[in-house]
């Protein structure tokens, strides 16, 4: 009797977590897609700054970095709200607040390990 009501409570939040996230039987979770999608996104991410370092001049090439890599940031912020179906504004300010803290976090850390930029 027991093990019968325990089912009935696993199955039970089972579903309502299943409805709280919005999986049913027509939008299941596609795990490759998501694997491929996030793939393409670092490899774009981490291509356009290298770009811009290949043809920057070096003496301008930290700031120049900082500010495409923000660039980028909020293009992909944008494109992502786009394919996400959310609000545009909100997907590019998430990103590059969030972004440009990283940024500032590693700068800082490099800063206090004593690294030197040209």
């Amino acid at each position: 009797m027991i093990k019968v009501f325990w089912n009935n409570i696993l199955i039970f939040q089972n579903d309502a977590a299943k409805d709280e996230l919005g999986i049913n039987e027509f939008s299941k979770p596609k795990p490759l897609q998501a694997a491929l999608a996030s793939g393409a996104s670092f490899i774009s991410g981490g291509l356009l700054p290298f770009l811009v370092s290949l043809f920057a001049p070096v003496k301008m090439m930290v700031i120049l970095l900082y500010v495409f890599a923000i660039a980028f940031l909020a293009l992909s912020g944008g494109v992502a709200a786009k394919v996400g179906g959310s609000n545009m504004v909100r997907g590019i300010i998430r990103i590059c607040f969030w972004g440009t803290l990283a940024m500032g976090v590693t700068a800082l850390v490099g800063y206090l390990f004593g690294v030197k930029t040209v």
